[in-house]
């Protein structure tokens, strides 16, 4: 398994520097049960090596604030776009035929 490289302070930072100042932030948790919620704390510190590391922590309450839409969902690639259903037509009276 190949992991990916660890996204930086500075590249988070540039990220958010194009959003909406004014906009809530969330954490999207779990790709194979995504659920929502709500950031508590950011933390600097250093890691066991000594490097700089910050930690985003989930809110003190640690509640779900919901399922993360399936847009969202999409972008992460956590799921592929799902299509509707098609739908059957319906007969005069509700009998399906």
């Amino acid at each position: 398994m190949k992991l990916e490289p660890e996204m930086t302070a500075g590249q988070i930072v540039d990220c958010l520097s194009a959003c909406d100042r004014d906009a809530r932030v969330r954490l999207a948790i779990n790709p194979f049960f995504p659920m929502v919620h709500r950031i508590g704390q950011v933390v600097a510190t250093t890691d066991e090596s000594g490097l700089p590391v910050v930690f985003i922590t989930e809110d003190i309450a640690g509640e779900q604030l919901g399922h993360l839409p399936p847009d969202v969902a999409v972008q992460l690639t956590w799921q592929e776009p799902v299509d509707a259903p098609p739908r059957r037509r319906r007969g005069a009276h509700g009998d399906g035929q």
